[in-house]
């Protein structure tokens, strides 16, 4: 990954609660953010208390970087956003701008939790499909806005790879948004639900209280019915 191809957009811990419908009981297991970016959710949570490791292929890049990159792409985001904004559900944020404020303090958190949270171990410069994690590390896996929205980039094969090693480090797995970026369902949830159905995974499409992209308000959640 070229910095100059990473769009940061980060999300908080209640936007993660709603997108994934995490209980207070999800809260406290031991969880894998795959994805996270730039979001302010492995942050607040260990402020809180809980335990998250995020992986992102953005962690290899320095928090002055990450910021200056933040800064480069942020009128471009909002100008698209505005272009689209039909595309869009205005009910908790008003419009692209207030949108864009609310993600600039979401990264800024980020941000100022980065440094230490490498060091802790807590921001893991990795990505899928394949991850440097012992079987069953941790309880739930977590993939925000990467697998089904990037259909278009990434193939059937890389999004299969990707929730089998998710499934190795966790039996329980929730993919979150299930649309592509041009806010269609992605072709491919058929096809996962399908295969991994045929493998005995436990498979189900959820309606989550989470909706930004028009129809995004579904997540998939996947359990390794071997693991006990």
């Amino acid at each position: 990954m070229k910095l100059n191809e990473v769009v940061p957009w980060g999300r908080t811990l209640e936007e993660y609660r709603l997108m994934f419908d995490l209980s207070e009981a999800d809260l406290r297991a031991k969880i894998l953010g795959c994805g996270d970016g730039p979001a302010s959710f492995n942050a607040e949570m260990t402020k809180k208390g809980y335990s998250v490791v995020s992986i992102d292929p953005i962690y290899q890049f320095s928090a002055e970087q990450i910021r200056q990159r933040v800064q480069d792409t942020y009128e471009p985001i909002i100008s698209q956003l505005k272009q689209n904004a039909e595309h869009y559900t205005w009910n908790k944020f008003c419009d692209a701008d207030q949108l864009g404020q609310a993600r600039i303090v979401t990264m800024e958190n980020f941000l100022l939790d980065y440094e230490t949270g490498k060091n802790e171990g807590r921001y893991l410069f990795q990505s899928l499909p394949n991850l440097e994690l012992v079987n069953n590390q941790f309880e739930l896996g977590l993939c925000s806005h990467l697998l089904f929205l990037y259909s278009e980039q990434l193939s059937l094969e890389f999004h299969m790879a990707s929730i089998h090693e998710l499934l190795r480090i966790s039996p329980e797995v929730r993919i979150f948004p299930l649309l592509k970026l041009n806010g269609e369902l992605s072709p491919y949830v058929d096809a996962v639900i399908q295969e991994l159905s045929s493998q005995g995974f436990k498979v189900q499409i959820k309606n989550v209280a989470y909706e930004l992209q028009k129809g995004g308000n579904q997540m998939l959640k996947v359990n390794n019915n071997s693991i006990v």
